[in-house]
């Protein structure tokens, strides 16, 4: 598919396996239990869209926007993303693991919950994200914005914050007890802890 612009289509149960879609604007369209096995997108537009129960493992995406959707119970295991955009989007019980995500916006996605031990996150985006009782363990976080999202119950153990930046709720909700922080975060989080440095 390349340029086309498509509302409302059902492709739900489709095998559409090893594809090439380009310049592509999917809205509203059905994609559940899809078999999308090494999938190639480049600068698609995939809005309120629903992948719950689809394949999408070892696939690769450039440019390419996924907003509002939704994906429960998908497989994203060895999915590529590079600069694109998560907004808002939905992830419940999905297979992440080693998924690789680079200059990859997360704003107002949902995680919570995600299983994302050892998962390089470096420098991306994901304010106001929830990531509540989200698994990120001896993940390398450096430079990745956390400013707004919800931590209650994150677990940071062996992780690498360095030059991260979490705001004081954020601080104060994930468990950070093992994670590897600058002396900026180690100071913040004295501070919102509510002890004084002198």
């Amino acid at each position: 598919m390349d340029g086309q612009t498509l509302a409302g289509e059902k492709f739900n149960d489709a095998v559409l396996i090893g594809e090439t879609w380009t310049k592509t604007t999917f809205e509203k369209c059905d994609f559940s239990e899809a078999e999308l096995t090494r999938l190639v997108t480049q600068g698609c537009r995939f809005i309120r869209c629903d992948f719950a129960k689809a394949d999408l493992s070892e696939s690769r995406h450039t440019s390419t926007a996924f907003q509002n959707c939704t994906f429960d119970r998908t497989v994203l295991t060895k999915v590529n993303f590079e600069g694109c955009s998560l907004l808002g989007s939905l992830f419940t019980d999905c297979r992440l693991r080693t998924w690789s995500l680079r200059e990859t916006d997360l704003t107002l996605a949902s995680l919570a919950g995600a299983d994302l031990r050892k998962t390089t996150l470096t420098g991306l985006r994901f304010r106001d994200a929830n990531l509540t009782e989200a698994d990120l363990r001896e993940t390398d976080l450096r430079a990745a914005d956390l400013r707004g999202a919800r931590l209650l119950g994150a677990r940071f153990a062996d992780a690498d914050l360095r030059g991260a930046r979490l705001d004081a709720n954020g601080l104060v909700q994930a468990k950070l007890s093992g994670a590897r922080v600058d002396l900026e975060t180690a100071l913040a989080f004295a501070g919102a802890h509510g002890l004084r440095v002198d």
